[in-house]
């Protein structure tokens, strides 16, 4: 168990689980290091908000918001948000991303990151049936208005039944 981990199960209980996966994000040195920051987290974790402000931090060579922030301002956000409404009995990771730059990024963007219980419900039967998975979920930088995309992200996320993942890997460490 990582020291995220650790501290995510001792937090919840203090605070409740969308005011640690807020706070937790914003607070942490490898978030923080992005300039991205969580504005809103649902109870539920179904619904998680962000706010990417451009300034001095993260702009180019041509004063626009540098690609690398927008990419890792959104990186963590998918995985982290299914893990946590999984629980532990399921393994997920990032497996890979695709960025698609529709506009520079001149102003403060915001991005939404949604799970519906449908979905949720299908990740845990094909989980049950199939043992491992991978889905694509789409994420908008969006300018303030909502109305402009500024840059449009796919997230491959892998998500396994624990007990087949360790079996997997100690398969591939023999």
């Amino acid at each position: 168990m990582s020291f995220y981990q650790k501290v995510a199960e001792i937090g919840k209980k203090y605070i409740g689980q969308d005011k640690l996966f807020k706070y937790a994000f914003n607070l942490s040195p490898m978030y923080r290091r992005s300039t991205g920051r969580i504005t809103h987290v649902s109870k539920d974790l179904l619904h998680v908000a962000l706010k990417l402000p451009i300034s001095y931090k993260n702009r180019n060579y041509v004063g626009t918001m540098f690609g690398g922030s927008m990419a890792s301002a959104t990186d963590p956000i998918f995985m982290v948000q299914l893990s946590n409404i999984l629980g532990n009995n399921y393994v997920v990771w990032d497996k890979a991303t695709t960025i698609l730059f529709k506009r520079p990024g001149k102003t403060t963007l915001y991005a939404d990151f949604d799970f519906s219980e449908e979905e949720i419900t299908d990740i845990r039967n094909r989980i049950d049936t199939e043992k491992e998975i991978v889905i694509v979920k789409k994420v908008f930088l969006l300018s303030k208005d909502k109305t402009s995309i500024v840059c449009e992200i796919d997230k491959t996320i892998y998500i396994s039944d624990k007990n087949h993942y360790k079996q997997k890997m100690n398969l591939r460490k023999k």
